[in-house]
């Protein structure tokens, strides 16, 4: 029987990689088996294009390459990592916790279309990579929403001020703040469960964000 898909989304800055670490750890203290991945791939050569594109080879705006284009470059990188990386776990039972996924494409790429295309390309998006290509589907998206002006505070933290260090996403904030208001819309969509990272422009604790992400989690790995 196949396993739990666990998918824990958010903008750059929003600490999906230190909440992905925390919750794996709480399920693994719950006896269940679970295994932790994240994506892009960078160590992979799947993950080519997607270096490519984020060190801004092909410009140096992100609408300089259009959506579908952009979102392939991403879905050749999860084919070959569930592949490669987690398919034998997931087809015997484990919980995979996902730092980005599918829904990454939903969040950065939707929101160089015009919004009346955003429906299409959300259907475009979930039967290519679910029904054509074929890797698995969530189970359940985790959307941390940390508003941008937070969320780039803590990566110039995190860069040591050092902008320069930021890629093509994480430096565009007009771009970040059009992706925050994408990202909002495909949770309504698709059923995310969202989690507020903030209260009064600062960020929530890390305890108390944890705290909501595994209560809605917890019934679907059946803890």
């Amino acid at each position: 029987m196949n396993g739990k898909l666990i998918v824990i989304e958010g903008l750059d800055g929003s600490g999906k990689s230190t909440q992905t670490a925390l919750i794996k750890e709480r399920i693994e203290k719950c006896g269940k088996s679970i295994k932790q991945i994240k994506l892009p791939d960078y160590e992979s050569d799947s993950s080519a294009l997607v270096r490519m594109y984020l060190s801004g080879k092909f410009g140096s705006d992100p609408s300089d390459v259009n959506t579908y284009a952009t979102s392939l470059f991403y879905t050749v990188d999860r084919f070959a990592n569930y592949n490669n990386v987690w398919k034998d776990d997931y087809k015997n039972g484990a919980v995979i916790l996902a730092d980005r996924y599918t829904t990454s494409n939903a969040v950065h790429q939707m929101v160089k279309l015009p919004k009346e295309k955003w429906d299409e390309y959300l259907n475009w998006l979930e039967d290519i990579e679910y029904n054509k290509v074929g890797i698995p589907k969530p189970d359940a998206v985790i959307f941390l929403d940390m508003p941008v002006d937070v969320s780039q505070r803590l990566m110039t933290e995190r860069y040591s001020g050092d902008e320069n260090k930021k890629d093509v996403h994480e430096a565009n904030v007009n771009y970040l703040i059009s992706c925050h208001a994408s990202a909002l819309y495909a949770a309504k969509k698709l059923g995310w469960s969202v989690v507020n990272c903030a209260v009064d422009g600062n960020p929530r604790s890390i305890e108390e964000i944890n705290e909501d992400i595994f209560k809605e989690i917890k019934d679907i790995v059946g803890i």
